[in-house]
């Protein structure tokens, strides 16, 4: 199934996807989801949705970061090292004409240079590889204070956030929403 825009000001816009089995995108009720939740949770809503600067984490096809965009987020950063996956990036974001407000690094997401900080970040990793709590040491320096981290946990993975917002399942997915800890 090809993945599409949900909401905002490009849904509907199918976005390109790698073939083959190393990038799985999340599912399109999974995306719509979270930004449900964060559109009406008391911790979050339209008015953080409009200032959103997004870091998106093992980013395969940029969806979380272009439906934010769409949304009204201010700005998107992708984190992606497959090949196949940052030419989607690029081809989506090229797509949708983001390209002012967005910037690609190729770069492993569980090892990376000090950066700029960030307040919405997205993490959605291969499964079974316990990948987030790598990539959180890594961003340390992407974490704006107070920053609301989305994470995807296949089954079996059992993660343990500090400050838990909020948790829902959909089908084999996890999603955790919590509050980076300055």
């Amino acid at each position: 199934m090809t993945p599409r825009i949900i909401a905002g000001q490009w849904k509907g816009r199918k976005l390109q996807a790698p073939s083959g089995l190393e990038t799985r995108p999340t599912s399109a009720r999974a995306r719509q989801a979270v930004f449900d939740i964060l559109l009406h949770a008391t911790w979050a809503g339209p008015e953080f949705m409009q200032t959103a600067r997004v870091l998106d984490v093992f980013a395969g096809t940029g969806a979380y970061g272009l439906e934010a965009i769409s949304r009204g987020a201010l700005a998107a950063t992708f984190i992606e090292n497959n090949r196949a996956a940052l030419a989607a990036i690029r081809a989506n974001i090229a797509a949708c004409r983001a390209e002012q407000v967005t910037k690609i690094i190729a770069a492993d997401a569980t090892n990376l240079a000090p950066g700029t900080p960030h307040n919405l970040i997205f993490l959605d990793p291969p499964y079974g590889q316990n990948l987030v709590p790598k990539a959180l040491a890594a961003l340390r320096g992407w974490l704006a204070p107070g920053a609301i981290i989305v994470a995807e946990f296949g089954p079996e993975q059992i993660f343990a956030p500090p400050d838990l917002l909020a948790e829902r399942n959909h089908g084999k997915a996890s999603l955790l929403f919590w509050r980076h800890e300055t």
